[in-house]
């Protein structure tokens, strides 16, 4: 099914300013250090930012110091907030970083022609911990090791063959989630091997990966095959449980998405969002299977998706499963 958004739609400007902003924060912050700028202008090139929505909120001013009187929002910020957005810019992608559940809540990427060809080795490359995350809330090896469970890329390896730097950075432990073994090293490596191939059809692929946790009996809302149905709970309520694995306690996703955005040569984009339960999947299944209207994973995952691609294009076509 093939459905076209216009100009129409109604945009969120908190959503798109925060977006805007994080954008902007990044540039400066890696202009500041001094840091080669990422090939191509990956915060300036990405269509989008997918962050939270945001209904209602004040500025929090730092806060002040001699006899005015501050405001109360800006006085309970004294001893500092507990919490910011942890977006990380790589040398081939940019991240935001679940503390809580010790993975990235989106990865976000560009591909094209250039960024899938190259001389950098896998084999050249170690999974790491990242040292940027606060030792409470990172991912460790140890964490990983006889879980039973993949370290499943979200930034793939293979997508940044340029640059063995750009390869390098992708082993980050922030930038992998448990993945079942079967589903990394078939269907989900499948779906990556796609998003490769469509660089040779579109002058940009844009890819935005990330985990999901859903409620047992949730696949039907997906148009996941049957041979992968969940059931609900005996009592008929749906809950959402996940496993925890090693000392870190990193979440282990009950699903992962992966929302493509492609441009083409006369300037057109299209949407291709997929979803993939963290489980044995068939890879003979077409991977059209797992095309889901945007919208569900926008809900499920608390991220804006189409506002923000809207901001860079007056029409967009998004690509779904066949009802």
């Amino acid at each position: 099914m093939r459905r076209a958004f216009s100009s129409r739609w109604l945009i969120s400007s908190v959503s798109l300013t925060v977006g805007a902003g994080i954008g902007v924060a990044l540039a400066a912050a890696s202009d500041a250090r001094g840091s080669p700028p990422i090939p191509g202008g990956l915060l300036h090139r990405v269509p989008i930012i997918p962050v939270p929505s945001v209904h209602a909120a004040s500025e929090l001013a730092p806060y002040p110091r001699g006899p005015s009187t501050p405001s109360r929002s800006a006085a309970a910020a004294k001893y500092g907030l507990p919490s910011l957005p942890h977006v990380t810019s790589r040398e081939g992608y940019v991240m935001s970083y679940d503390p809580r559940n010790r993975t990235a809540a989106w990865v976000i990427e560009r591909l094209n022609a250039e960024t899938v060809r190259g001389a950098s080795e896998r084999g050249a490359c170690a999974f790491r911990e990242d040292d940027s995350v606060h030792a409470y809330h990172r991912a460790r090896n140890a964490d990983y090791r006889g879980s039973g469970f993949d370290r499943g890329h979200l930034a793939a390896a293979a997508n940044h063959k340029w640059s063995q730097k750009a390869m390098d950075d992708t082993f980050y432990l922030s930038n992998v989630a448990p993945q079942n073994p079967h589903l990394n090293q078939n269907a989900w490596n499948n779906l990556e091997k796609h998003c490769r191939a469509l660089t040779k059809h579109y002058e940009n692929v844009f890819v935005c990966s990330g985990p999901l946790y859903l409620p047992r009996g949730a696949n039907a809302q997906f148009f996941i095959p049957r041979s992968v149905f969940l059931r609900q709970e005996p009592d008929g309520k749906m809950y959402v449980k996940y496993q925890v694995i090693g000392k870190s306690h990193v979440a282990v996703p009950t699903h992962f998405f992966k929302v493509v955005i492609l441009e083409t040569q006369r300037g057109g984009v299209e949407l291709r969002p997929y979803v993939m339960p963290n489980a044995p999947v068939d890879d003979k299944i077409p991977l059209e299977r797992f095309l889901v209207p945007i919208e569900s994973i926008e809900r499920a995952s608390g991220l804006l998706f189409v506002p923000n691609i809207l901001h860079n294009t007056s029409s967009l076509q998004a690509i779904t499963a066949h009802a």
